[in-house]
């Protein structure tokens, strides 16, 4: 069921493995993944130390934006949910200073989108 909610947008839990073997080259010595979470192409990568938003952008997705965000500079997040009518839930993070959401992602309407929530509140809190 992971490939398919993959595809269809619904963020679905990577194993920590998988996600390393990915993040390898940015990953400092004994930083380790504490949740993983894809959504189609994109990841959410919780570590000990840190947020990583990983974009692969283009047809191919060879081109990646790698966003990393220390806990300590996440000033806020909202999670909106989603409706009847409008199927997507959605995940913003603030930095420190910053007026609009550094990281905007959208969730199908599934619960991945609580336990991302669950996280940074554990993390930020």
């Amino acid at each position: 069921m992971g490939i398919i909610n993959g595809l269809l947008g619904n963020a679905s839990t990577v194993q920590k493995d998988e996600a390393k073997k990915e993040l390898e080259p940015l990953l400092i010595d004994g930083e380790e993944i504490t949740a993983a979470f894809k959504l189609v192409r994109d990841l959410i990568i919780f570590t000990e130390k840190r947020l990583i938003i990983v974009d692969k952008q283009g047809i191919t997705g060879k081109k990646i934006d790698y966003h990393s965000i220390p806990y300590k500079s996440i000033s806020h997040f909202s999670v909106e949910t989603a409706g009847h009518f409008d199927l997507d839930a959605e995940l913003k993070i603030w930095i420190s200073g910053a007026q609009l959401p550094a990281v905007t992602k959208t969730f199908k309407k599934d619960k991945s989108i609580f336990d991302v929530q669950k996280i940074l509140a554990t993390v930020c809190g």
